[in-house]
Parts: structure tokens; C-alpha cells; sequence
């Protein structure tokens, strides 16, 4: 199985969390804390989780997102 990473740009994230519904891990999750515009960001919460499928990134309007495979 693929190990993967995310990075998220809290600052570009508008709060739309299609990348939520779109992670079949359930890795992704609404912020608590507000970035500088105002909107809650997605945050990746089980990082050791990831398996690099690109879900996220797909469906990210704003491409915030950025997926990295990992070497196993």
C-alpha cells in the first residue's frame, strides 16, 4: 500500500471541504482555528493515514492542496 502526505495552504483554503468528502480515509477535517480571511481551513488529521490517492487535490477549487507519495 502507498504511504502519501499532504500539505495544506491554510491561508488559500476557503472552507468548502469538498477535499473532506472526497478523502476515502477520512483523514481531512474542518480546522478549529481561522485562518487570516476568516474561514475555518482543512486540516489533515491522521496524516499516517494517507495513501497518496489525490482525492483531495482533484476536487480542491482553489488548489491548496499538494499530495506527495512517500518511499515505503
Amino acid at each position: 500500500m502507498k504511504k502519501g502526505k499532504i500539505e495544506i495552504d491554510k491561508e488559500l483554503c476557503k472552507g468548502c471541504y469538498l477535499c473532506v468528502r472526497a478523502c476515502p480515509l477520512k483523514i481531512l477535517k474542518k480546522d478549529v482555528a481561522v485562518n487570516s480571511v476568516g474561514t475555518y481551513p482543512v486540516i489533515a488529521s491522521f496524516m499516517e493515514k494517507c495513501i497518496a490517492c489525490g482525492n483531495c487535490y482533484v476536487v480542491c477549487p482553489d488548489v491548496c492542496i499538494a499530495v506527495f507519495e512517500e518511499a515505503v
